[in-house]
């Protein structure tokens, strides 16, 4: 049975709309209670209709000044403020505040007014401070106020619901492209009701979907490796005794190369097998990198001489002190990697500079060569398995030799970039943890 979906569209609506219904319904209760308060308080002041008669009676003695001292000290025993006015003059001589009280319709609560016969009213309200009085403008501000915090509070679980999640798949997908390809996104995200739990499962079936098909490639080049080196064997024998029983020595040679150039790519395949699959598994010791790279150099020199490159070393002095912990065969492998694909590109006459430093506690192998460079889009794939770039860099391999460097790299727990030089040609960055310092 289907499980029942709630969109996330609604959530977001239905959210919205509950805050703001919740900051209406709150700031009206609020705005009341705060009104009832006021209504209390100036109702709880008695005797103002006595107040009222004998200021009027001061009045109809025509003793006005009497009757105002009479009304501010009573305001005064009261804390209220007192007035004693006609009905047909109006309410122009009360104060602003006080006239916007009377008319607006916005307050249920208004100053206390005490109509008497004669056609007089007694106004009276808290003074300034008094207890229970509040400004009109409290309201408006409590009502607002209400409304910033709750629909921030709703903003913010908005927010939260969505972009938690999605942070999770982005870091789920970032550890699965580093090569941690077991992590999947939690069935608490991918069992959500709504579209970021649709997202979440066609993630993870899409994620085991792309592993299956990689197990599967990598299992595929280990078998044909595996069952090509036997026969290639064999052939290499049969070639050797073909060449002894007096067979045309130029082709026999001619096989025998190419029969030499796909043992080779066999043994590639299985090395980038192996370190792609047991790089955490290999054993592991100190290696005084500066030698192994002296070695490669002291390899090469003969075929760097048929070429007319020349390949020279800058190692700075922090460099010679250090070590790291890995493979030392594995590692000398990488480096002849690139090295390899510098000579190859490198023309003659012309050089390749090899220099090694130390900065801020980690190894830096740096290979330059004075080729042609590749294409600023295709320098990101220069060390995936069986890449080529345009046919100036290409020829002579299979695509191997820099996608096995970046394994061995990467088992080590470095990093191998690529740039193109800005006085032309290609420059490899390796970039490896220190051990210790000699």
């Amino acid at each position: 049975m289907k499980s029942f979906m709630f969109p996330l569209f609604w959530r977001i609506f239905i959210s919205i709309w509950l805050a703001m219904a919740v900051t209406v319904v709150a700031s009206n209760l609020a705005t009341r209670y705060l009104l009832d308060r006021e209504r209390q308080a100036v109702e709880r002041q008695v005797g103002l209709h006595e107040i009222a008669r004998e200021a009027l009676n001061l009045r109809n003695r025509e003793n006005r000044g009497e009757m105002w001292r009479f009304l501010r000290s009573e305001g005064e025993r009261l804390d209220l403020h007192l007035m004693l006015i006609e009905k047909e003059e109006g309410h122009r001589g009360l104060p602003r505040n006080i006239r916007e009280r009377i008319q607006s319709g916005w307050y249920p609560n208004k100053p206390a007014l005490i109509n008497l016969e004669e056609g007089y009213q007694l106004v009276a309200w808290p003074r300034m401070g008094g207890d229970g009085w509040l400004d009109p403008r409290l309201f408006r501000f409590l009502e607002f106020a209400l409304a910033f915090v709750l629909i921030s509070l709703a903003c913010w679980w908005i927010a939260r619901l969505v972009s938690k999640p999605l942070k999770h798949m982005e870091s789920t997908a970032q550890a699965i492209a580093a090569g941690d390809t077991r992590l999947r996104v939690p069935q608490r995200i991918a069992r959500r009701r709504d579209e970021v739990g649709q997202l979440a499962t066609a993630f993870n079936a899409m994620t085991d979907r792309l592993c299956q098909l990689l197990e599967r490639q990598n299992h595929l080049l280990r078998d044909i490796s595996h069952d090509l080196r036997t026969p290639l064997a064999r052939q290499r024998v049969a070639i050797e005794l073909a060449s002894d029983t007096g067979a045309d020595p130029a082709m026999m040679a001619s096989i025998l190369r190419q029969n030499e150039r796909l043992e080779t790519m066999t043994g590639q395949i299985l090395t980038l097998y192996r370190v792609s699959e047991n790089g955490d598994a290999m054993e592991r010791e100190p290696v005084q990198p500066l030698e192994l790279i002296n070695r490669v150099l002291q390899d090469a020199a003969d075929f760097a001489a048929q070429r007319g490159v020349d390949c020279q070393l800058d190692a700075t002095d922090a460099s010679r002190a250090v070590s790291v912990r890995g493979d030392a065969g594995l590692l000398q492998r990488a480096f002849d990697n690139v090295l390899q694909n510098a000579l190859d590109h490198t023309p003659s006459g012309k050089s390749v500079r090899v220099s090694v430093s130390a900065p801020d506690g980690s190894l830096q192998v740096d290979i330059a060569d004075d080729g042609p460079g590749a294409p600023e889009e295709l320098l990101q794939h220069l060390f995936e398995p069986f890449f080529r770039a345009d046919k100036s860099r290409g020829g002579k391999g299979w695509g191997l030799g820099l996608a096995i460097a970046r394994d061995i790299v990467a088992a080590h727990g470095g990093t191998i970039t690529a740039r193109n030089r800005p006085e032309g040609g290609l420059e490899v960055n390796i970039r490896l943890p220190v051990e210790r310092v000699s």
